[in-house]
């Protein structure tokens, strides 16, 4: 009965209970290596990762800066008044992160225009033009709390618990996108003056805020990212530990039986040469394609006085500013090297099985 139970809740929820076929390759080329060996794989230690903090911590404060609209009334010839309008409403009360991000840039473009097109002598213009320096201030921040702490982009950086399957890098594109374009928006509106940076921001580069959010919402790719990039730097370094540990155990030499030297370069050339190489240097590129834009933008908001806590100081420098991706290259360099030093005493050649 018990039995029937478990296959019954499988096809209710196969993706949890089908193999990883990262997982399950990387304990067979262990299995298979310590099976030459005659050994017992040892176990790859659990991880201690930086985790990403709670949205509270990370949250920027900000003033609400409204305006009233009976104050806007004179703003409908210059396209203001249904903006403020729209933010005063019911539904404008309730915008989640990224749609009152989209709404404040919208805001900061049409003021921008308004005060171009006022009287500058006009008592309003006076008021329209501290709430401008203000809100240009707090863009930042602003940027700052939609990226970290907005639900569809905070998910992207909460580790996965599972390996990215082989071949199957699901979110990646989408991923590389939504960071790309929101590393140019931030870099667009800091590195310039506020004037500068609105006349070439169009309504439409605007709106895709949204189009991204969308993009990203059913993905968790850059956690899992960074989750199978942590846990395969502890497989592949408990490999290499095991094999060094028996290293003098191979013999080789002239006139010698290097039966079981041949058989670890078979499982070598069988598992990591043709599978799990490639998969690692697919890993490597695709962080290599965020990790700038990433850096850059948690770099930039912080020069613009964004202060994170402590925890996130070490999240940004393990997984952004390139923590993770040294002891990545740093496993594979080691794992490597052993067998550099194997197929040099064996006097095995590169390529050849």
């Amino acid at each position: 009965m018990k039995s029937l139970l478990f296959v019954l809740l499988c096809l209710l929820l196969l993706p949890s209970c089908k193999d990883n076929t990262t997982d399950t390759l990387f304990n067979t080329y262990q299995q298979r290596l310590t099976n030459v060996l005659d050994i017992t794989p040892i176990a790859v230690p659990a991880l201690t990762l930086p985790s990403y903090p709670d949205t509270r911590s990370l949250r920027q404060p900000l003033a609400d800066l409204r305006m009233g609209l009976l104050d806007a009334y004179e703003l409908r010839r210059c396209g203001l008044f249904q903006l403020i309008a729209e933010r005063n409403s019911v539904l404008g009360k309730v915008q989640d992160q990224t749609r009152r991000l989209r709404y404040e840039l919208l805001f900061l473009k049409q003021l921008n225009h308004c005060l171009a097109v006022l009287n500058s002598t006009s008592e309003l213009q006076s008021q329209l033009n501290d709430i401008y320096q203000q809100k240009q201030q707090q863009l930042p921040l602003m940027i700052w709390n939609m990226v970290f702490t907005g639900k569809e982009w905070r998910q992207q950086f909460i580790l996965g618990h599972q390996l990215l399957e082989l071949q199957q890098f699901s979110g990646y594109i989408e991923t590389v996108a939504a960071v790309n374009y929101l590393d140019t928006l931030t870099t667009t509106m800091t590195a310039q003056t506020i004037s500068q940076a609105l006349t070439t921001l169009t309504p439409n580069h605007i709106e895709q805020l949204l189009y991204h959010q969308q993009q990203i919402h059913t993905t968790q790719y850059l956690g899992q990212l960074f989750y199978s990039m942590a846990q395969i730097t502890a497989m592949l370094n408990t490999i290499t530990i095991q094999l060094t540990q028996h290293e003098n155990n191979i013999i080789c030499g002239k006139n010698i039986n290097q039966q079981q030297a041949q058989y670890l370069r078979n499982v070598f050339y069988k598992y990591y040469v043709n599978d799990i190489q490639p998969y690692l240097s697919k890993l490597q590129s695709q962080y290599q394609q965020l990790q700038p834009h990433l850096d850059n933008l948690y770099t930039t908001l912080i020069q613009h006085h964004a202060q994170p806590p402590v925890i996130m100081t070490l999240y940004a420098r393990y997984y952004f500013q390139g923590e993770l991706q040294r002891q990545f290259q740093q496993a594979t360099i080691e794992h490597v090297r052993y067998w550099q030093r194997l197929f040099k005493r064996c006097q095995f050649q590169v390529g050849h099985q």
